[in-house]
């Protein structure tokens, strides 16, 4: 009986099914892997002999030609270990040959122990889909991968530990699901200590209400980047469903800490300037998730937007558009989600000044226009929302009363959430920032005062179609913050209102 041991492989966040294929005969101890594994791959046979000889196992005199199926799908990395070991130790008759059902992933070190690996969550799922019932892989992994339902998971930590429990000598025990409840998490950063602001903190209600994109502008130390830290603070509780998504994402880019198996609270990705394209949306020879995907139903922060390169931000339009990026490579393309919550903040100017009533802006209009122009109309017509941060008075300032709370703020958020799931059952749409252009005018119906009010609007401004969209999504959101399912022409108001600052600052700027 030739021995066959399922195991998964992994390219992006795609798991892919592998049967490990052992034929043995006689003569010089060797272990040959074919099916086109690459050299990571490869290396696993000296990593498993020291294991073998490491843990009281011995090849003896056989020759092991091993297969990894399908032959014509690329494999890499070192996940493939286990499933190796455990085919070369049911041909040695240290374990039992028939493993139907199992599937084990894993690196194996030079002592024989189990090491963990990333993406272990995508391919305990890919697994169960599969139909396989055990999943056998490294102990740090477990927890993990315990969530996929229907699937019992063992955490190996050792060759040895492994062959016992095969063999029944010594039997592991499945790891225990861990209880997913609500998110307890509460963020020290409430919008309580930001004095003044009202309208800053009315823009990013309605921004996280409707999962917008925001653009904060304002001149330094006017606290837009202090607001911005505080946004998680007011952001929806994730389904498991997104948790999930979330959490796929950082157990491949091997980011998953030890405290929760799963990522429970929304991601908050503050980018500087200084970011190349491939740390923003990711890439390599086997690409890895850039901080868009790693902010994936959370929010991308990126401070001081004019400042970042302009090549840089012009890849942000397709994923904005989107909310996934594909990553096009010799070995095949990676596709990553990123549906994300995009909030920038910049001064107006090289100096921060313009438009200020307080100090004087030393910058010539040239200079002005040109830092403006930094950052393109497409880009722009991404932003949904965008608000000045102006100074705070004195006043404000020195006041002892309190700002509204995150948690009231919050909690009219959640509402208008609530409003979006129920309307959007059934869909793929999570938020009103996703309404598709088929459902646009059946969601968005406006009364005869704001439909007039919308078509002037788009004349006097000169909006273009996507801007349109968007100002319908907006407005949309606001009336659900309002209760109202027909939008009316204040909310129309409001959402053209955060469309403003384009014609105020772009107007006349200069190209880059």
């Amino acid at each position: 009986m030739v021995p066959k041991i399922a195991s998964i492989g992994l390219f992006g966040l795609n798991a892919f099914p592998v049967k490990v294929e052992i034929s043995v005969s006689q003569g010089v101890p060797d272990i040959v892997i074919g099916g086109l594994a690459d050299r990571s791959v490869q290396e696993s046979v000296m990593r498993i002999k020291a294991a073998m000889q490491n843990s009281g196992m011995r090849i003896g005199q056989m020759k092991c030609e091993i297969n990894l199926s399908p032959s014509g799908v690329k494999k890499s990395g070192s996940g493939f270990d286990l499933a190796i070991l455990t085919a070369v130790l049911a041909a040695a008759g240290y374990v039992p040959a028939d493993l139907d059902g199992k599937a084990f992933i894993g690196e194996v070190s030079l002592a024989g122990d189990i090491c963990g690996i990333p993406g272990a969550l995508a391919m305990a799922i890919e697994a169960a889909q599969n139909g396989i019932t055990e999943l056998y892989l490294p102990a740090e992994n477990a927890a993990e991968a315990s969530v996929v339902k229907d699937l019992r998971v063992f955490g190996v930590s050792s060759a040895a530990e492994l062959t016992a429990h095969l063999c029944g000598r010594k039997l592991l025990l499945p790891v225990k699901p861990e209880p997913i409840g609500a998110d307890s998490f509460r963020s020290e950063l409430d919008f309580a200590d930001v004095k003044g602001q009202e309208n800053v903190k009315g823009a990013i209600e309605v921004a996280a209400a409707g999962f917008h994109n925001l653009l904060m502008i304002g001149p330094p130390g006017t606290g837009k980047s202090m607001i911005a830290k505080r946004i998680p603070s007011v952001l929806p509780k994730m389904s498991f469903e997104e948790s999930i998504e979330t959490t796929k994402i950082y157990s491949v880019a091997g980011m998953l800490s030890g405290e929760s198996p799963l990522v429970t609270r929304r991601p908050f990705r503050s980018v500087s300037h200084t970011a190349s394209g491939v740390g923003l949306i990711g890439g390599g020879s086997i690409p890895r998730p850039g901080e868009i995907s790693l902010a994936h139903n959370g929010v991308l922060f990126l401070d001081e937007l004019p400042e970042f390169d302009r090549k840089v931000l012009e890849t942000l339009r397709q994923p904005l558009e989107n909310g996934e990026i594909t990553i096009s490579r010799a070995a095949g393309a990676i596709t990553y989600p990123c549906n994300i919550m995009l909030v920038a903040a910049m001064n107006p100017c090289p100096c921060g000044n313009f438009g200020s009533a307080i100090k004087r802006c030393t910058c010539t209009m040239q200079q002005v226009s040109k830092y403006l122009g930094k950052i393109s109309q497409p880009i722009l017509d991404r932003i949904d929302i965008q608000t000045e941060v102006a100074s705070v008075s004195y006043e404000d300032l020195t006041g002892n009363g309190k700002s509204e709370s995150s948690a009231a703020m919050a909690e009219r958020i959640a509402a208008a959430r609530e409003v979006q799931r129920e309307r959007y059952k059934g869909t793929e749409i999570r938020s009103n920032s996703g309404i598709t252009p088929d459902l646009l005018h059946e969601i968005c119906v406006l009364d005869e005062k704001a439909e007039a009010y919308m078509k002037l609007a788009f004349e006097k401004a000169g909006l273009s179609a996507r801007a349109y969209d968007r100002v319908l999504k907006v407005a949309r959101t606001c009336a659900d913050l309002d209760g109202s399912e027909i939008i009316q022409k204040k909310h129309i108001a409001r959402a053209v209102g955060y469309r403003s600052l384009d014609r105020k600052y772009w107007k006349n700027a200069l190209p880059m």
